[in-house]
């Protein structure tokens, strides 16, 4: 028997691929399905299975596609839902064989009412695994506010509820030496305290993880889950309803979205279809040279998630400048949470747009050297576009969070009449924050290069005492 984490570090998901006597299941998959399909056929092995934790709002899940393509049976828990797919809806407790194994399904709504995890006993009846999807993290447990922004009557406190009777009845009676493969670590906005492990044994989750403490009232656990939430990302109830109805095949996205256009088709496309540039090449070489009103949303970073909180929309169409060669990992990974709009490529890069005669802008970009030098003479006005989390840890004294999270609130803050210093953590969602803001008309915002590591480095800014978070989010 066989058991597989397969990571992805820029969504902070954990799919899983298991296999027993030639027999395959995916738990999860990620939209692009065909790395799954090579590796059973490496190993001469027949994926039978699509088993699904819940309808995620956060990425698109691949089981369609992954279902098309070699004939897998896609299985939820119990929910009332009606799937625009062929789909099998378990029945709390049901068993499926997979060669000499067993998996088990374990319904725990709170995260979501059809939320479910999966059991894995091997041959010989050993119960070993448990696939907790977003109902266990690793250190935390799935936020329960997602469920009601698809489900009108469904409240986070009901929710929450729901989570603490699924934990203590379901989860926390199982053996301590039974592995935790969870669908998520940190830097996920499914949960508020996930760790940097993907990995653990149930016992030391429930002699380490807060919300499992066996002297908490449900009371108490309500109050500890929905303490430090923010509003999720505006993209997250269009994914779950893309994974409930269905979607496009990813070859289709693909195919329209690494189209090349010549700088002259580009223009046009942009011109005619209101199309919003993502500009995915790094920070430094995005400042130097811009095609005006662009985006710089690097794919060298946790990039989905970023388009997705800052354009929300999955239907608007992109238009995309990227590193040659990347381009189809940029489609790939927006297509990831759920943007299929794109409508191709600039061919030649930024390069090519110039060779044509047509202009490009740049980026007031300074070191944070300079930005100690321009305090020293005059009084500035600083922006830290960091999640409120973390600017609550420490900051600039006197600095304004305006967190790229939520950029129509940020914008609020911004007088269009004076020029704003511009830090995040390391450079890069400060140079998100002021392309976005550029092309809506806000010229006098200067990005500060290296973020907060490189301002306390210098050691010339007087930042704020640090306070440990009590959340991520």
């Amino acid at each position: 028997m066989k058991v597989e984490q397969i990571y992805t570090d820029c969504l902070a998901q954990g799919a899983y691929y298991i296999e027993s006597d030639g027999e395959a299941a995916i738990i999860d998959p990620l939209r692009e399905v065909d790395p799954y399909i090579k590796m059973a056929r490496e190993r001469n092995a027949t994926i039978k299975y699509v088993f699904e934790t819940h309808f995620h709002a956060d990425f698109i899940s691949g089981h369609i596609d992954l279902s098309k393509k070699t004939g897998a049976t896609i299985i939820y828990g119990p929910t009332t839902m009606e799937t625009g797919f062929n789909s099998t809806i378990a029945k709390d407790g049901q068993e499926f064989a997979l060669g000499k194994a067993t998996i088990k399904l374990i319904h725990t709504p709170g995260h979501t009412m059809e939320s479910s995890c999966y059991l894995l006993i091997d041959e010989n009846g050993k119960e070993t695994s448990l696939f907790t999807g977003d109902t266990l993290f690793i250190g935390d447990v799935g936020r329960p506010d997602l469920a009601q922004k698809v489900i009108s009557e469904l409240t986070q406190e009901k929710l929450a509820g729901h989570l603490f009777d699924s934990l203590r009845n379901k989860i926390m009676p199982l053996s301590d030496d039974i592995i935790v493969y969870p669908g998520h670590g940190a830097g996920s906005a499914c949960g508020k305290m996930m760790s940097d492990e993907t990995t653990d044994t149930l016992g030391h989750q429930k002699q380490t993880n807060y919300a499992l403490r066996p002297d908490m009232t449900k009371e108490d656990f309500i109050d500890a889950v929905l303490t430090g939430l923010t509003p999720p990302p505006g993209y997250f109830p269009q994914n779950v309803l893309m994974n409930i109805r269905g979607y496009e095949s990813i070859d289709k996205v693909l195919e329209t979205g690494t189209v090349p256009l010549t700088p002259a088709a580009f223009e046009t496309a942009w011109e005619h279809s209101q199309a919003i540039i993502i500009d995915t090449r790094d920070a430094p070489t995005f400042a130097k040279g811009c095609i005006h009103g662009s985006y710089n949303i690097g794919i060298d970073g946790s990039f989905a998630n970023w388009v997705g909180t800052t354009i929300i929309d999955v239907k608007q169409p992109l238009l995309i400048v990227a590193d040659e060669g990347r381009e189809e990992e940029v489609v790939t990974r927006l297509a990831r949470v759920g943007f299929d709009n794109a409508l191709g490529y600039l061919k030649g890069g930024i390069t090519a747009w110039t060779n044509t005669g047509r202009k490009v802008e740049t980026i007031v970009s300074i070191t944070a050297e300079e930005l100690a030098d321009a305090m020293q003479s005059n009084e500035v006005n600083i922006l830290d576009v960091r999640r409120a989390s973390e600017y609550n840890s420490e900051h600039i004294e006197h600095a304004i969070n305006a967190p790229l999270d939520y950029l129509k609130d940020s914008i609020i803050k911004i007088n269009k009449k004076k020029t704003y210093y511009v830090y995040c953590r390391s450079g890069y969602r400060s140079m998100v924050f002021v392309s976005i803001l550029k092309s809506k008309g806000y010229y006098n915002l200067i990005n500060v290069q290296g973020g907060m590591k490189a301002i306390k480095d210098t050691g010339r800014f007087a930042i704020t005492e640090y306070l440990a978070p009590s959340t991520m989010l």
